[in-house]
């Protein structure tokens, strides 16, 4: 349609593919919306191609999510003003460590009503030592109002539609409903909330449990401990949203975003992996980031540093032994063992 939003996907990962396949095939739907959809790209060479090509001539992400077929109205662009320029949606989808250099390309060269959406989970650490969530520095540096999608939802089982559910945090009130519009499938199942921070904490905080439960499998315990480590991270991160996002409410970590993305992560995302891989190999992180996720990061790892020195900042460190032992095991400074030793001694009431 002729007056319709122009979307754009920033970012094109397994997860930034798996999203733009679904907002490709829901555009079309809709007279909101145009029908063609820009997706920046981060131009590489494969197999003596670029990427970008690749995938404007069969349609499929070839290094990130070889296994589907994006809907041919997906185009993939290689510069990133281009790209964003036009937009009357921006979907950000990049790694959290490049948000900020992303952000700093395209500040001043956005629409200024733009609506942003952040599928991206982490957070921004201050050079001062806080942190920040990433929606905050997308509207702070572009000036856009900017809401949050996170919840359950393993890009590869997303792509092979297989259902699932996701929270969105809504800040642009008014446009629910067409940020509802342009995510949800009869396989992706979208809840709207207006608890962005919550829904925003759960989505990077989930990261770093996520590497806990790891280390158990790596030290090969089962499933109850497993299960303990999933019970005792939801206190940390309720707590954690209680003292530093006050206003969040309970209800949101019931929501997709929460408990559930929590418990899949737990069990079936690269954190998981990657954790499980340092504890029986003794290799670094960033050593089985480059054999294991094909380019990608692990975003638990990170998100924990950025926590801790937080929380050291803050005089917090006793108020969160799960979050600080799993930094501390990541970076060499408590042996893998010192998870099972974390859980024992966990206070009952934080």
């Amino acid at each position: 349609m002729a007056g319709g939003k122009r979307v754009t996907v920033v970012g094109s990962g397994n997860w930034g593919s798996a999203i733009a396949k679904i907002i490709g095939s829901n555009v079309t739907k809709f007279d909101q919306f145009q029908d063609e959809v820009k997706m920046w790209v981060f131009e590489e060479m494969v197999e003596g191609k670029k990427l970008t090509e690749i995938i404007n001539t069969t349609h499929v992400n070839v290094k990130y999510l070889p296994d589907h077929k994006l809907p041919e109205n997906v185009v993939a662009v290689p510069d990133l003003v281009e790209a964003a320029k036009d937009a009357d949606i921006l979907v950000f989808v990049v790694p959290h460590q490049f948000l900020h250099r992303t952000l700093k390309t395209l500040e001043g060269k956005v629409k200024p009503d733009v609506i942003g959406l952040s599928l991206i989970k982490g957070f921004h650490l201050k050079p001062e030592g806080g942190i920040e969530l990433l929606s905050h520095i997308i509207e702070d540096i572009l000036k856009i109002k900017c809401s949050v999608l996170m919840g359950a939802n393993l890009a590869p089982e997303v792509a092979a539609e297989k259902f699932c559910e996701t929270t969105i945090g809504c800040r642009s009130p008014g446009n629910e409903q067409m940020l509802k519009d342009l995510i949800q499938t009869s396989y992706f199942r979208v809840m709207v909330v207006s608890d962005a921070n919550a829904v925003e904490l759960c989505g990077a905080l989930k990261n770093i449990v996520a590497c806990g439960a790891g280390f158990v499998d790596g030290l090969g315990y089962g499933n109850n401990t497993k299960a303990a480590v999933i019970r005792l991270g939801l206190m940390e991160m309720i707590k954690f949203a209680e003292v530093f996002y006050p206003g969040s409410l309970l209800a949101t970590f019931f929501e997709s975003c929460g408990v559930a993305d929590l418990t899949t992560t737990c069990y079936g995302g690269r954190n998981r992996r990657i954790s499980e891989a340092f504890v029986k190999t003794g290799k670094t992180i960033e050593v089985l980031e480059k054999e294991m996720l094909n380019g990608q990061c692990a975003q638990g790892p990170e998100t924990a540093r950025e926590v801790y020195v937080m929380l050291e900042r803050e005089k917090s460190l006793e108020k969160f032994p799960l979050f600080v032992a799993i930094h501390r095991i990541c970076i060499g400074e408590l042996p893998p063992t010192g998870m099972i030793d974390c859980i024992r001694e966990h206070p009952e009431h934080l």
